[in-house]
């Protein structure tokens, strides 16, 4: 009786591990929609910002859950630059996720 109880447990586990894992993905071709305010400054080869000036960084094949926490971050006021939270200001949950998912998975170019 109590192998039956320790192997419903683990399969109910299993499942809500898998449901858990599948609701923090995003979807790539969303998020490909949604990345065209990005390709204006992110996009744009030796681009660098007027002021203050510094290069503004490449985000094409970066980490999924570092775009993640970024955005988050401009959206809570963690991270504080002003465009890029009023950008995250506009995205929902699931829109930083489907991002994430599509900048990830692209090849940077040089």
């Amino acid at each position: 009786m109590i192998r039956l109880q320790l192997l419903g447990l683990a399969v109910t586990a299993a499942l809500l591990a898998s449901t858990s894992a599948h609701a923090q993905t995003g979807d790539k071709a969303a998020g490909r929609t949604l990345v065209y305010t990005c390709a204006g400054c992110h996009g744009v080869p030796g681009y660098s910002n007027a002021y203050p000036d510094y290069p503004v960084p490449k985000i094409a094949g970066q980490n999924e859950q570092y775009i993640i926490t970024a955005l988050n971050g401009y959206k809570s006021g963690d991270r504080g630059y002003p465009t890029m939270q009023a950008q995250a200001q506009s995205l929902s949950e699931q829109n930083i996720k489907d991002i994430a998912a599509y900048l990830s998975s692209i090849t940077p170019t040089k």
